[in-house]
């Protein structure tokens, strides 16, 4: 199996070998290509659940938060899938909606990080899932830098933290049990990092006090590839529209206590804004908007 997975992988680099840039050998992410009228990145795949993989060990494997992989596959049961059950994966995605795709672009509805910077002239953005905040710890949007880069960081649990558990100690020091993992990033905010984790099924989770969460793997990717001074601009959309080879696609996410709200609206604002309203097809777009399943979907005519 492992050797068909790795031809399956080797197809699937060379049909889209215009997007994906190869990293060397151990990496962890992927390294997308972009443009000004390509800012639909990477392809969804498909796998077997085997040996009884649950849809979160899954998700690691694929450098995926829980977030997406569930709802990707909304008929699956996130625990026991099924042996030999299909597993979208969902490995492509929109860009985010921002002014200039420069630094670290963090959406916390989709709990995706994207990290945009040029080699010679070629644009590219790196991107991994991430953890963010809780209901009454969210993760902040506005824009920031990165002050502090960190190896091995101590954590000193903030008052918030210490009210719920006056059991920890003042200082936890850098070691298995440290939750900000082997490397942090501070922001300017001072409060909020971005950091690894202990915990790493909480990637894809609103679960922590506000930082951002990834994978033990992803943060020392990021870390190595991020300088101090770098903008950090925090958004917050769950509905993203996009371009590839000339056909519209749109992108909508669950968003927490959001995942109710009417995004009709938001959606046809984007698409007027970017000239591509005359261009959708209504029915594919409304079907989009009422599953939600975090995978860009050609709306096109």
């Amino acid at each position: 199996m492992i050797l068909r997975s790795w031809k399956k992988m080797e197809v699937s680099l060379m049909v889209a070998f215009l997007f994906v840039f190869a990293l060397p050998p151990g990496a962890k992410g992927e390294v997308f290509f972009y443009g000004a009228g390509q800012t639909v990145i990477g392809n969804p795949k498909t796998e077997l659940a085997e040996n009884g993989d649950s849809l979160i060990e899954m998700a690691r494997r694929f450098d995926l938060g829980y977030n997406a992989i569930v709802a990707a596959n909304p008929t699956l049961d996130p625990f026991v899938p099924g042996e030999d059950a299909d597993v979208v994966l969902p490995t492509s995605w929109i860009l985010p909606d921002v002014k200039s795709y420069s630094g670290i672009v963090i959406n916390v509805s989709e709990m995706r990080i994207y990290y945009f910077y040029q080699r010679g002239k070629s644009r590219l953005v790196d991107t991994f899932p991430i953890g963010i905040g809780s209901e009454g710890f969210e993760t902040p949007v506005g824009q920031f830098k990165i002050i502090q880069k960190i190896v091995h960081p101590n954590w000193y649990p903030p008052a918030s933290i210490r009210k719920e558990r006056p059991e920890l100690p003042k200082v936890v020091p850098a070691g298995p049990d440290n939750p900000l993992g082997s490397h942090a990033l501070r922001l300017s905010l001072g409060t909020v990092l971005i950091h690894g984790t202990n915990r790493p099924f909480a990637v894809g989770r609103m679960d922590s006090h506000g930082c951002i969460r990834m994978y033990p793997e992803d943060i020392p990717e990021l870390y190595k590839k991020v300088p101090n001074g770098t903008v950090v601009t925090i958004v917050r959309q769950p509905v993203k529209v996009g371009v590839r080879d000339k056909k519209v696609y749109i992108e909508v996410h669950k968003d927490g206590n959001r995942s109710r709200r009417d995004y009709s609206v938001e959606a046809v604002r984007l698409l007027t804004s970017k000239g591509l309203i005359k261009e959708v097809n209504t029915e594919k777009l409304y079907r989009a908007l009422q599953k939600k399943r975090g995978i860009p979907v050609n709306i096109s005519n």
